[in-house]
């Protein structure tokens, strides 16, 4: 009978503290920032899951095409019994299209910060996909984490898709796909999502949409932090701004100050000036040889790679060394 295991109820108050010790941290550096891992409550979920439906947001229908039309290869690359341990699995809907395609995968384990959306992720595996093991992990994937002690103990596929490891830099990146490994442990294999390097244009309507789906995500971070942190900051003095970054090939998403002004989180006063920024997130853009090497870097080997007929996006197979 499959199933969805209960999650730790002490998850969302350990969080309110992380949150609020991170944007502390974040909003008193000179140049001001806040991690975009907080994007993600329930509402920062469910805005995100719209922004994915935008005609101008690429990445997720493009991964989507390339895991449905890759199914048999990938399936013939992973092999038979896999245990598949997901990474931020979003709404589901890649975590189902892959493992209704696996050859008999033997449970599902999906890794997520956020209590309420992992509640629905699993409860959705547990639907669509019948007698497999559902056993969810509250945790902060980007730092070091544990498996739950009933994860079969044979064949690990990591699953990390979204091209979620742009948002890293690169020397982060590298630290967490080795932690991954470790997680995982000895002759685990990795399917990750990467987009990849294009016309600017399309990578900042990607992250600017005309409806202000993203514009609503970004700044509902401000609302997040006046709602479980006690801020007091004045969203409607804040705009969202999407920007590339040519040095750095990644496209950078800040909240920019309309006006001079002041707030407070705790008893911390935090002043801002016209025109200055919060950055929310970064999001890196590959080249194949590039990805290839932070791989190598981080002790995985590249198997196979696949990707969509424009060249939009990325989905490689790594298999730790």
């Amino acid at each position: 009978m499959s199933h969805a295991a209960p999650l730790d109820g002490g998850a969302a108050a350990e969080q309110r503290a992380a949150l609020r010790a991170d944007a502390l941290a974040g909003l008193s550096a000179p140049r001001k920032t806040l991690p975009c891992k907080w994007l993600y409550d329930a509402e920062g979920a469910r805005l995100f899951e719209a922004i994915t439906r935008q005609p101008e947001y690429y990445l997720t229908r493009t991964e989507i095409g390339i895991l449905r039309e890759q199914a048999p290869a990938i399936a013939a690359a992973v092999g038979p019994g896999a245990t598949v341990i997901e990474l931020g699995p979003g709404d589901g809907e890649k975590a189902v299209l892959l493992l209704s395609r696996l050859r008999a995968p033997t449970a599902y384990v999906p890794v997520e910060i956020a209590p309420e959306w992992l509640e629905a992720v699993a409860a959705r595996v547990s639907e669509e996909v019948p007698g497999l093991p559902v056993m969810p992990v509250v945790a902060d994937f980007t730092r070091s984490f544990g498996l739950p002690a009933g994860v079969p103990q044979g064949r690990r596929l990591g699953f990390f898709p979204g091209s979620t490891i742009g948002n890293f830099e690169v020397t982060d990146a590298a630290a967490l796909l080795r932690r991954i490994r470790v997680a995982l442990g000895p002759g685990a294999r990795l399917l990750l999502g990467a987009d990849l390097v294009k016309d600017p244009a399309v990578l900042e309507a990607a992250y600017d949409d005309a409806a202000g789906v993203t514009a609503a995500f970004n700044l509902n971070l401000l609302h997040r932090l006046n709602r479980e942190s006690g801020a007091d900051f004045d969203v409607s003095a804040f705009r969202h701004r999407a920007v590339w970054n040519a040095e750095e090939e990644r496209v950078e998403m800040h909240l920019v100050a309309t006006r001079a002004q002041r707030a407070h989180l705790g008893n911390r006063e935090l002043r801002f000036q016209a025109g200055e920024t919060i950055h929310t997130e970064s999001s890196h853009k590959y080249r194949p040889e590039r990805l290839e090497a932070l791989a190598d870097a981080a002790g995985w080997r590249a198997r196979e790679t696949w990707t969509d007929p424009a060249r939009l996006f990325s989905v490689w197979l790594l298999e730790a060394r």
